[in-house]
């Protein structure tokens, strides 16, 4: 039984091509994006071990901060684009971002601080 109450929106799609070029270029743009930063992340995890490098504890400590800075870049991005954040009001994204912004420097602060080496 096929129900009519259900809309086929791939039929109503009123935009011409270059608006479906418009699209695509941005859909190709976030793929690149968030690619390169996950080759950058994953770089940083198999050519920069610390066994490996002989490295002293403060340096060890900058390729974590910059692999913890690089992971939460990409979330907030996906998080921008994928949940359509980027087009919100300036007051609705501080009010539900800055919750998750406290929450993350708390544990960071747990991290770095309160850890036993």
């Amino acid at each position: 039984m096929e129900r009519d109450d259900v809309i086929e929106y791939s039929l109503y799609n009123h935009h011409n091509e270059e608006e479906g070029k418009k699209i695509r270029k941005n859909i190709y743009l976030v793929t690149i994006i968030l690619s390169v930063v996950t080759i950058v992340e994953v770089l940083m995890g198999v050519l920069l071990p610390k066994a490996a490098l002989g490295m002293n504890s403060t340096a060890w400590e900058m390729v974590k901060l910059g692999y913890v800075i690089l992971t939460l870049l990409k979330a907030g991005y996906i998080v921008v684009i994928f949940m359509h954040l980027g087009d919100e009001r300036k007051s609705l994204k501080w009010a539900i971002l800055a919750p998750y912004a406290l929450f993350i420097l708390y544990l960071l602060y747990i991290l770095l601080v309160e850890a036993s080496a």
